[in-house]
């Protein structure tokens, strides 16, 4: 089969390699997770309390990158096993903020030290400045695909101009 001209080159697409460090990334968390009893959605639940107490079911989901169902569910199991409280009628509008308990906050330093070691092992091939770039290479890419572009506003990239090798 001939490899059509117009393609993604996967060699030089800059959304496959960050698809592709997302899922080394991913595998890394989990596995370092494991131990816990907590996966990347429990442990990313847990930091944004920790980081932002009193945020609702659908402000969680957004933020780990799930659907308010899976939310409600995890929430769910979070509470029952004490590692968050959440009040019984909301206090303003239908959503009930959600906080963490004293067992909800151990728990998340525990995992919080084994995910902090999988993120200097992902960044110790980068000084500084590459650190630095990278971040705001990361955050600008984000900001550009959320915001709502109209069909042709922009002409795609011309793929001449993607370096010959990124590696």
């Amino acid at each position: 089969m001939s490899q059509d001209r117009d393609g993604i080159d996967l060699e030089t697409s800059m959304g496959y390699l960050v698809k592709e460090v997302s899922s080394a990334l991913r595998s890394a968390m989990e596995d370092v997770l494991r131990p816990f009893g907590m996966n990347i959605t429990h442990y990313s639940c847990l930091e944004l309390l920790a980081q932002r107490p009193g945020l609702s079911n659908s402000e969680l989901a957004r933020g780990t990158f799930v659907t308010r169902q899976s939310m409600n569910v995890l929430l769910q199991t979070l509470e029952r096993d004490g590692e968050v409280t959440r009040a019984s009628t909301p206090a303003a509008g239908k959503a009930l903020p959600t906080e963490l308990t004293a067992r909800g906050r151990e728990r998340l330093a525990a995992a919080t030290a084994a995910v902090r070691g999988v993120e200097l092992r992902m960044l110790a091939g980068l000084d500084d400045t590459d650190r630095l770039t990278t971040f705001r290479a990361l955050r600008r890419m984000a900001r550009s695909l959320r915001q709502p572009r109209a069909v042709g506003d922009e002409p795609a990239p011309d793929p001449a101009s993607y370096p010959p090798s990124l590696s």
